[in-house]
C-alpha cells in the first residue's frame, strides 16, 4: 500500500496489505528498529493513511531477526535541547502513538524480539500484543537518566497496575514473554517458532466480525476505559449497525446455520 523510506540510515516504514490486513514494518533492523525522527513520521503517515483504508486489521512488526523495536535512537535525541526534547521529540511520540491508538480498526503488536523504552510504548498503544516467549520487553529508560516519554507509564499502569508498572519502570526489571503475558502485558504468547501461527489465529478471528461492528465495540471500550457513559454509546452503536447490510447477513447466517459473509456495508 505505502513505502515511506527514510533511507538505509534514517530507517523506514512499509505499508502493505493483504486481503484487508494492513501489515505496517518498522524497516531499520541494523540498529534493531531503532526509532528516528524520520522513522516517527513515517509511522504518522502510515497511521494516517490507514484511517481511510479498507483494512480491517492493522499488524505491526519489525524488521530483522533480533527486534520488534528497542526505543528511540539514544544518539538522535542526546543533541537536543530541553526545549527541543519536550516540544518536538517527545510531542511527535505522543502525537504518533495517540494516533495509532485511535484507529477505527483493530491494532496487534507482532513481538519476536529485543522490545525495550518507545519500542514496548509503541506496542502498548496498540489493541493486542502477540510476543514470543523468548521475547524481551522493559521500560529501562531511569538506567539512562530519563523517564519513558511516550506513554508508556500510563498505559502499562493500566494494564498491570501501579506497583508492576513501578517495577518495570524504577527497578527496570525486564520481561520475558511468559512473564508478560501472566502480567496482562502480552495479550498472546508462544514459542517463537509458532509465533506466526499464534498472530494468524488472533487475525482470523478478529477478521471474523462485522466489520463495522468490530471498530464500534474497539471505540466503545476504549471510550468507556476514558470515562464515557457506555449506555449511551452501546445504544447510539446499536443503531447504527442494525441500518448495516452486515447486520442482516449475521442473522440470516444465524437462522440457516451458515457461516456469515461481511462487507463492511
Amino acid at each position: 500500500m505505502t513505502d515511506t523510506d527514510a533511507g538505509p540510515a534514517e530507517g523506514g516504514v512499509r505499508v502493505t496489505d493483504d486481503a484487508g490486513v494492513a501489515t505496517v514494518l518498522l524497516e531499520r533492523p541494523a540498529k534493531l528498529n531503532a526509532l528516528t525522527p524520520e522513522m516517527l513520521d513515517a509511522l504518522g503517515a502510515a497511521v494516517d493513511s490507514l484511517r481511510g483504508s479498507e483494512a480491517r486489521v492493522v499488524v505491526l512488526r519489525g524488521a530483522g531477526e533480533k527486534a520488534f523495536c528497542v526505543g528511540a535512537d539514544i544518539n538522535r535525541f542526546a543533541p537536543l535541547t530541553a526545549v527541543q526534547m519536550w516540544r518536538d521529540w517527545t510531542a511527535n511520540g505522543h502525537r504518533v502513538f495517540d494516533a495509532l491508538a485511535g484507529l477505527r480498526q483493530p491494532t496487534v503488536a507482532v513481538l519476536h524480539g529485543a522490545t525495550f523504552g518507545g519500542g514496548l510504548e509503541l506496542a502498548l498503544a496498540c489493541d493486542f500484543r502477540v510476543v514470543a516467549a523468548e521475547a524481551r520487553l522493559g521500560l529501562p529508560e531511569v538506567g539512562l537518566g530519563t523517564v519513558p516519554g511516550w506513554g508508556g507509564t500510563e498505559r502499562l499502569t493500566e494494564l498491570v497496575g501501579r506497583a508492576r508498572a513501578k517495577e518495570v519502570v524504577l527497578s527496570r526489571r525486564t520481561l520475558d514473554g511468559e512473564l508478560a503475558h501472566a502480567w496482562g502485558v502480552a495479550t498472546r504468547v508462544a514459542p517463537r517458532a509458532e509465533l506466526d501461527s499464534a498472530v494468524d489465529e488472533l487475525v482470523t478471528q478478529l477478521l471474523g466480525g462485522a466489520p463495522v461492528a468490530v471498530q464500534l465495540a474497539k471505540q466503545i471500550i476504549d471510550a468507556a476505559a476514558e470515562g464515557a457513559p457506555s449506555r449511551v454509546l452501546e445504544a447510539l452503536a446499536g443503531g447504527l449497525t442494525s441500518a448495516t447490510d452486515d447486520l442482516k447477513e449475521g442473522i440470516a447466517a444465524f437462522q440457516q446455520r451458515r457461516d456469515a459473509t461481511f462487507t463492511g456495508r
